[in-house]
């Protein structure tokens, strides 16, 4: 699959924001996993979450998708409180791909379109398309033991890019693969994303990759996570990844790095 590296849609400045969250406080039971947490996401936007772990950056995208309720606080998508998921108009993927391995890649993806009801031929059909745009078209009825991590990374983006939802959560998805594979797949997954008009909130430990791919990021600190401050992206798009000896990104880097390790206890 031969995209242009790094293009992205341009964010609408001044367009209501596709998600929002005001004041949000979220528990576990009587634990605090993450307070004080105010930003939005505007339409065509990639916006990382980066901090530690455990403070509360998956629960802040579970909110999002309506999978985890806000103690306080309002989380909305489109203008409307979120209070449960809303498959219409949010896709999810996580870091466990959650495959089914005895189904082959189309019919994997095919389920997305087989729980909304959408009849046989039009499921494969659109779930062959998607397939093909991620750049799986070749290998559609193989099995996930048959293809490579990161080919069943593209698999799993291909279904949450079947569904017609505008709003894409990442959560941490390609965590498995190498540095460069992760950055060659993010690239390919904006391109495709400018063309299918997709707003991201995407969370990731990789300050390189957050640097990379971003409009902004959203810097938290350790549990009960808070955040720290919200980092406007100053590089130019496209990108290519030679982006990544220039003084700028290295730069920006060292600003994320910063404020995720103010502490000496929280230093590498």
């Amino acid at each position: 699959m031969t995209v242009p590296a790094g293009s992205s849609a341009t964010p609408v400045t001044g367009a209501s924001p596709v998600a929002a969250l005001d004041d949000v406080t979220l528990m576990y039971g009587d634990v605090l996993a993450a307070h004080d947490i105010t930003f939005d996401v505007r339409p065509g936007e990639f916006v990382s979450l980066i901090g530690p772990s455990g403070c509360g950056k998956s629960s802040v995208l579970r909110a999002i998708g309506g999978l985890m309720p806000a103690a306080t606080g309002e989380v909305a998508v489109n203008g409307l409180s979120v209070t449960s998921p809303r498959p219409d108009e949010i896709s999810f993927v996580f870091q466990d791909l959650a495959l089914y391995p005895w189904r082959s890649a189309v019919r994997n993806v095919e389920i997305a379109l087989q729980f909304a009801g959408a009849p046989r031929r039009e499921r494969r059909e659109r779930a062959l398309d998607a397939l093909t745009r991620v750049g799986l078209g070749d290998v559609a009825n193989r099995y996930p033991h048959q293809l490579s991590g990161g080919m069943r990374q593209r698999v799993a983006i291909a279904r949450a890019l079947v569904s017609d939802a505008k709003l894409l959560l990442l959560d941490e998805p390609f965590a498995a693969l190498d540095e460069q594979s992760r950055l060659n797949i993010g690239a390919q997954l904006i391109a495709i994303l400018e063309e299918e008009g997709k707003t991201v909130v995407f969370v990731t430990h990789s300050l390189s990759e957050a640097a990379y791919l971003s409009d902004r990021v959203v810097v938290m600190g350790p549990r009960p996570g808070n955040i720290r401050e919200i980092i406007d992206v100053p590089l130019e798009r496209p990108r290519h990844t030679s982006l990544m000896r220039e003084p700028a990104f290295h730069d920006l880097t060292d600003r994320l790095s910063a404020l995720l390790y103010t502490d000496d206890e929280d230093a590498p």
